[in-house]
């Protein structure tokens, strides 16, 4: 078990229209969220292909914090903005931190009033805020110890496995968990429909694999080594490899 920094790029999303205008936009339904909740996200462009992979945090009614990893920012905040047309609906980044907890499935509340545990990939959570308290009784760990969870846990990083405008969702292993198949209409929605719908499995998916095995792949021209922890690897495997 450990903590470390995690870096994120954050805005806030608030007003009136904040609520209608952000269902709109993102692949999972945020009807559920009550105040306190997260929930994880594609903002996708109309043709069906990622922009970024995000978390929603609903702070208050008409209040919502989104993070995505650090330098995608910007791409977060021109997608939220392409179609923000007579939305009363201000976004504004914040100069927030994000601290990641990992090797505990704890998820009991905080001693920090001003910080909710956010959903979180792996096993473990998030703190999000202007000055999260770190935990007092978890060891600081690094890097280093951040990417062996993120590879153990097969989640995708926005400009390693994930590449803004190329990435289809279906590649990246976490429809399950970003996208909702009961809500209503949002920029992208057909591809992701159409691929669930005939059962489709896309040309590649993230795949977690030992080292040895994505290195055999990669030389067979099979996959695409993208992220390396150990002896362990994530890959990005052709179909045709996944079906022997």
């Amino acid at each position: 078990m450990f903590w470390t920094e995690y870096p994120r790029d954050v805005v806030q999303v608030s007003g009136a229209d904040a609520t209608t205008y952000l269902q709109s936009q993102v692949s999972n339904d945020l009807r559920p969220l009550q105040v306190g909740d997260s929930a994880w996200s594609f903002l996708l462009q109309p043709t069906g292909r990622v922009d970024v992979l995000l978390r929603v945090w609903r702070t208050a009614d008409d209040t919502y914090v989104l993070d995505t990893d650090a330098g995608f920012g910007v791409v977060m905040v021109a997608r939220l903005n392409r179609f923000k047309i007579r939305v009363k609906a201000d976004i504004v980044p914040l100069e927030w931190r994000c601290v990641a907890v990992r090797g505990t499935s704890d998820t009991a509340g905080t001693a920090d009033p001003g910080v909710e545990r956010l959903v979180a990939w792996g096993e473990g959570y998030d703190l999000l805020g202007a000055s999260p308290l770190v935990p007092v009784d978890v060891p600081q760990g690094d890097a280093v110890l951040l990417l062996e969870a993120r590879v153990q846990a097969a989640w995708p990083q926005m400009g390693i496995e994930i590449v803004p405008g190329e990435t289809i969702p279906a590649e990246t292993g976490v429809i399950d968990l970003a996208v909702s198949f009961t809500k209503g209409c949002y920029p992208g929605q057909e591809l992701v429909e159409r691929m669930d719908s005939r059962a489709a499995t896309a040309p590649r998916s993230l795949q977690r694999l030992t080292l040895a095995e994505a290195s055999t792949l990669q030389a067979e021209g099979h996959a695409t080594i993208t992220s390396v922890a150990g002896e362990m690897a994530l890959a990005l495997v052709k179909r045709s490899a996944l079906s022997h």
